[in-house]
């Protein structure tokens, strides 16, 4: 079973979608493209789209492969062109997990920069974000079932990153090789 979030936001509508994930597993540090995030599996999967955000959160480990039925249906229908901050994480979670390639544009100014970072310099407020903007704790948040939290935290992700590119736009993505073992 999986959880919705569905809401019609009141302004601010952007052209395409932001995509934003909320995973568990591990980084396979000791590679430094793709492969890096092959273990990553996503738990959460919300999208801000237009002036509506939707959000998927699967329940539990047992509602994994519904979430991923999800996303699989879902991408192909989002209106183009797809945003992320740091989207090396969104682009290669798609390619390893569905086996999707998809171009992202960047809404980071650098390749490790940090959204807390970015959000702060551009003046743009937390969003409830539960966490500030430290995901390693909605992953534990998830393990205990507080979806609510979780759900709150990928919320506050897309409105803040719908921010950041209706005040510095977007730009090319960073160079990444996508690569299966």
């Amino acid at each position: 079973m999986v959880k919705i979030y569905n809401k019609k936001l009141p302004d601010k509508p952007i052209y395409g979608t932001i995509i934003d994930f909320e995973t568990i597993g591990d980084f396979r540090n000791e590679f430094n493209d793709s492969r890096r995030y092959q273990d990553i599996i996503p738990t959460v999967f919300g999208f801000l789209e237009g002036s509506t955000i939707k959000i998927f959160c699967a329940k539990s480990i047992k509602s994994l492969e519904n979430l991923k039925t999800i996303i699989r249906d879902t991408i192909p229908k989002l209106k183009r062109p797809f945003y992320a901050f740091n989207s090396n994480f969104e682009r290669s979670i798609l390619f390893h997990y569905l086996g999707l390639n998809i171009l992202f544009l960047e809404l980071n100014n650098e390749q490790m920069e940090s959204k807390k970072d970015a959000r702060r310099s551009l003046g743009i407020p937390n969003y409830g974000d539960p966490f500030f903007d430290r995901g390693k704790l909605c992953i534990q948040a998830w393990h205990k079932g507080e979806l609510d939290k979780v759900i709150l935290h990928n919320r506050s992700c897309l409105l803040k990153e719908r921010d950041i590119l209706l005040k510095r736009g977007f730009r090319s993505p960073d160079p990444i090789i996508l690569r299966k073992i």
